[in-house]
């Protein structure tokens, strides 16, 4: 870790450190954020799942891929398809062929591949997906890609739970 754990809640100093403090935990920002994507989306825990983890392969945020990558296993996921999200090479077409993963999540993984390594999504990959899924499942499977590429950068860049090289 480069910088030192805090406790929760960190402790304050002054009145006014207090109350910043008493009004960031009654907005709860950012828990409540990554929580309405973890709990109140409408996808399958498959596919929330399958998201974050392979986010976490294609930015080394190991520590979110060991938090994750058992979810996904419970969640249904083979060991084929298990193989095939931790694969950063893993040629999407024919793992869907090899039945590692279901056509709907190969698309999935394509459109978390795009977003992730380039932000820009090929019309292909994004018809593809319309394929599988209706417009607010996009708006969700999109905002859970967006979301987790910053939780991964977060802990990659800050080497939390240093599993990082």
């Amino acid at each position: 870790m480069r910088l030192p754990y805090v406790s929760d809640p960190p402790p304050t100093s002054t009145p006014e450190e207090a109350e910043i403090l008493a009004r960031v935990k009654a907005r709860h920002g950012w828990n409540s954020f990554i929580g309405a994507i973890r709990t109140k989306t409408t996808l399958s825990t498959i596919i929330k799942e399958l998201i974050i983890c392979r986010v976490a392969v294609l930015n080394g945020a190991w520590f979110e891929w060991e938090q994750h990558a058992p979810l996904l296993e419970e969640g249904g996921l083979s060991d084929e398809g298990m193989h095939a999200v931790r694969d950063i090479h893993a040629d999407i077409p024919l793992k869907i062929d090899e039945k590692a993963l279901s056509p709907a999540e190969g698309a999935v993984l394509k459109y978390t591949d795009a977003m992730t390594k380039t932000v820009t999504v090929p019309e292909e990959v994004f018809q593809e997906l319309k394929g599988f899924f209706n417009e607010r499942e996009i708006v969700e499977i999109t905002t859970t890609v967006a979301a987790y590429n910053c939780v991964s950068r977060f802990l990659v860049a800050l080497n939390v739970g240093e599993k990082n090289p």
